[in-house]
């Protein structure tokens, strides 16, 4: 072999060597999808099982997601029990260790103190979470908290690029909290306001926002509700100035629209997660959207 030869050899199998494979992340929902996006950029893959338009309590395992779960290196979810109904099939049926338990599964919910954690447990109130409501991410505060832990799981699983995450948490951190006065000074006028909701959804955006929830369609988390129930919330939402009855951009609008005719109060449809409405395409537009919308209804 000619001396020449060596080098050239070299180099062809540098450049034919594999480029280091990304991270690979699975998140359950679109908003967790977004912030994955947002601190990592393009150094990781990102898979979202759901979309905006699917109600997150009841999805399929289907064999798409199934594949996708296998391939992941990092469950980014809600947790709380939100995806108890699928999740664990997902989970089972991928047979991927590598995310089921530790550094690879990161639930959200458990990263902030939740709302409407119940001292017992009766499945007669309805589908209630025991670990708390689980719609966190509707309130802002909570989501930078999520962000610091997930910034800091990703760079424990891709040291590589751990000065990259800790770049994009430092930009992002400063837009967010930027975002959060503006939100905020906008939302002022609603300050004690009064809503109705089609599921109580909303928990965690109301508690932001100063904004009192004073009836619900479903008169228990996930149960139809009654003649009587709905008579009831007729005359609850026109005894005060109520500024609206909130649904989400998933559900049935009609419901809502029944009880606005028969109270004059305004239907407003939010987009509750990224992907809800034009405006929701990411985190940022999310909250822009239903602020937006929320201060229509006061006009």
């Amino acid at each position: 072999m000619k001396p020449i030869a060596i080098p050239v050899l070299l180099v062809a199998a540098l450049l034919a060597a594999p480029a280091q494979a990304k991270l690979k992340v699975f998140a359950c929902e679109p908003e967790w999808g977004s912030l994955v996006r947002e601190l990592a950029g393009d150094k990781v893959d990102v898979d979202v099982a759901t979309s905006a338009l699917q109600d997150v309590h009841v999805i399929e395992a289907k064999p798409s997601l199934i594949a996708k779960m296998r391939a992941a290196d990092l469950l980014v979810c809600t947790g709380a029990q939100l995806e108890i109904g699928w999740l664990p099939q997902l989970l089972r049926q991928s047979g991927n260790t590598r995310v089921a338990s530790g550094p690879g599964s990161f639930m959200a919910a458990a990263q902030v103190k939740t709302l409407e954690k119940p001292t017992t447990l009766d499945r007669a109130n309805g589908d209630v979470h025991p670990d708390g409501n689980p719609h966190i991410h509707l309130d802002p505060r909570r989501v930078l908290i999520v962000a610091q832990r997930l910034d800091a799981r990703l760079a424990q699983l891709d040291p590589a690029n751990a000065a990259v995450y800790q770049q994009r948490l430092g930009d992002f951190s400063t837009r967010w909290t930027a975002a959060m006065k503006r939100w905020q000074t906008r939302a002022a006028p609603l300050r004690g306001r009064k809503v109705v909701v089609h599921h109580i959804s909303w928990v965690y955006l109301w508690d932001w926002l100063g904004i009192q929830q004073i009836g619900a369609l479903e008169p228990k988390p996930s149960v139809p509700p009654t003649s009587a129930h709905l008579s009831g919330l007729i005359a609850t939402t026109k005894a005060v100035n109520t500024l609206a009855i909130v649904n989400a951009a998933y559900q049935d609008g009609k419901p809502s629209a029944w009880l606005s005719q028969r109270t004059g109060v305004p239907a407003v449809t939010l987009p509750y997660t990224v992907g809800g409405d034009a405006q929701a395409k990411d985190l940022f537009g999310l909250f822009d959207s239903t602020i937006d919308k929320l201060l229509g209804a006061a006009k």
